[in-house]
């Protein structure tokens, strides 16, 4: 089974975009442990804590503060600096805030996508770029069949939409610059991602440690809804290993979804939640419908290409990763350093 392999990324120079966020301080702090030259571009923290505080990403990485929607500015944060690789993370990932602001969600996941895939064109030594998408990019006529990277895109919500967009621009600006250049430019559609230091608004797992340490009861919209779970490091890995066949193998195709094991059973949002709330002690959740969500109720990707062409799935089943993810926030919660947290659990998954 495939894993990031620390030969290959000791001394690359990275640029990884999105870093301040939840899956963004993850694989910088992966990243810095296999000997890589990490650069950061993204905007200051949007969460209160936030796991890129906690865990001081800021002092592993160089760490540069910039808004992708402003070309000039990526331009200027960007200037002087090679890369190898391009993780490209940085967005606006969430539903609901992208209902109650389009135009931004738009402006965040599509130009800002553009801007630095321009921007990038001036890379002299540039191997290959990635860009994160997400399993929302289909066009999901909810008939719980599990999405192909051949299938259609689509999205009814704008953050769906915008996500299926950035799929387009970043393909467009592949056949007409970087396929010339012989740099291979590729998206990863990824599931749910869970894991400790999220602390996102309308994150399931987030929402549950909130409750559970305000005595709270977690409120869940669509209890009945199935998603593709899975753990922060299964997710951060596939995305390292296709970015390292990216650069090594210019064959490899220019889609790739990551999520759970193919043939794996459905977890529902109750059903993960139950999970959640018993790990850690807190009061169980309540249901709240909402009769205006344009959320989809079946969600299911295809993972089996990464296995067939990268050897890559995942290792964390649903249970393991609520239960990686609750010993996270329970052992920092009782005073565990974060970074710390962080690093054994990554050498913890480097093991299984």
């Amino acid at each position: 089974m495939s894993r990031p392999d620390p030969a290959f990324w000791s001394g690359k120079r990275v640029l990884l975009t999105g870093h301040t966020g939840f899956k963004g301080s993850w694989a910088a702090i992966w990243l810095c442990a296999m000997g890589t030259k990490v650069t950061g571009l993204s905007l200051d923290p949007d969460q209160t804590p936030a796991l890129f505080e906690q865990a001081g990403v800021g002092g592993l990485i160089d760490s540069r503060i910039a808004d992708l929607r402003d070309p000039g500015a990526v331009e200027a944060a960007l200037k002087g600096a090679e890369f190898d690789l391009v993780l490209h993370m940085a967005a606006q990932p969430i539903v609901r805030a992208s209902i109650e602001d389009p135009i931004a969600t738009f402006s965040s996941n599509i130009l800002g996508t553009a801007h630095l895939l321009q921007t990038l064109r001036k890379q002299p030594a540039l191997k290959a770029v990635l860009v994160i998408t997400s399993d929302k990019v289909y066009a999901n006529a909810e008939t719980g069949r599990a999405f192909t990277e051949t299938d259609a895109l689509g999205g009814k919500d704008p953050y769906s939409a915008s996500k299926a967009a950035a799929e387009i621009v970043t393909q467009s600006f592949a056949r007409s610059f970087f396929d010339k250049a012989q740099v291979p430019v590729a998206t990863a559609r990824g599931g749910n991602v869970i894991g400790g230091g999220d602390y996102s608004r309308d994150r399931i797992v987030a929402d549950i440690v909130r409750a559970g340490q305000a005595q709270g009861v977690t409120v869940l919209r669509h209890p009945e809804a199935t998603r593709p779970w899975q753990h922060v490091l299964d997710c951060v890995a596939g995305y390292l290993v296709y970015l390292e066949r990216l650069a090594t193998n210019p064959a490899t195709p220019r889609a790739m979804n990551f999520g759970p094991r193919p043939g794996g059973p459905e977890v529902t949002v109750g059903e993960l939640a139950t999970s959640a709330v018993k790990a850690l002690g807190a009061k169980p959740w309540r249901h709240e419908p909402d009769p205006n969500s344009l959320e989809a109720q079946s969600l299911g990707i295809d993972a089996s290409q990464a296995k067939r062409l990268l050897d890559f799935e995942s290792q964390l089943d649903a249970p393991v990763a609520v239960e990686w993810t609750m010993d996270w926030y329970r052992l920092q919660a009782d005073g565990g350093d974060a970074l710390t947290l962080c690093r054994d659990q990554i050498s913890r998954y480097e093991g299984l």
